[in-house]
């Protein structure tokens, strides 16, 4: 199945918004117990990409098979060199290197966009295919929250991994 990544439509929100509601009503990427609808994830989308954030679609066979997008890590001005990804993929095409390219062309894109750091926040500690996937990209391991979220019946730790972009800290935005 040949795949491709490309920048975000507003005609991807229903795929996306389908593929999100999945990952809160069954998983533990995202801490969020209610799916929005598609209103508030096209909302989310137009906040992000009117800032200059990159957002991305994988396709396979014209079917939108999953997203990443870079935000903020924080609101206030001093981390506004610093980013925060997130991966989503729908559960049909799982397992098939979608999460890892998306990713490896996000941090591209957040590189081009000056960006100098970006953080994954791995929901769930047990979350292997995810911490897999930021380590062989180059993030390092930072840290673990334990027990800061309560999901599916249990508590859920969050893993903090970290890459440098392009210049990092060597020199001043």
């Amino acid at each position: 199945m040949p795949m491709s990544i490309r920048p975000v439509k507003f005609s991807d929100v229903a795929a996306i918004t389908r593929i999100y509601a999945d990952a809160v009503l069954h998983g533990t990427a995202t801490f969020e117990i209610d799916p929005p609808g598609e209103a508030e994830m096209a909302r989310r989308m137009q906040a992000l990409s009117a800032k200059g954030y990159p957002y991305l679609v994988a396709e396979t066979d014209g079917a939108v098979a999953g997203y990443a997008y870079a935000g903020p890590y924080r609101d206030r001005p001093a981390y506004h060199w610093c980013v925060e990804d997130s991966i989503y993929i729908d559960p049909q095409f799982h397992r098939r290197g979608i999460g890892r390219a998306l990713l490896g062309r996000l941090i591209a894109a957040a590189e081009a966009g000056g960006f100098r750091q970006m953080l994954g926040v791995v929901g769930d500690s047990a979350n292997t295919a995810s911490i897999g996937i930021h380590a062989a990209l180059g993030f390092r391991p930072i840290g673990t929250f334990q027990a800061v979220g309560f999901k599916h019946g249990r508590w859920l730790d969050t893993v903090l991994m970290q890459r440098t972009l392009g210049k990092g800290d060597a020199a001043p935005p």
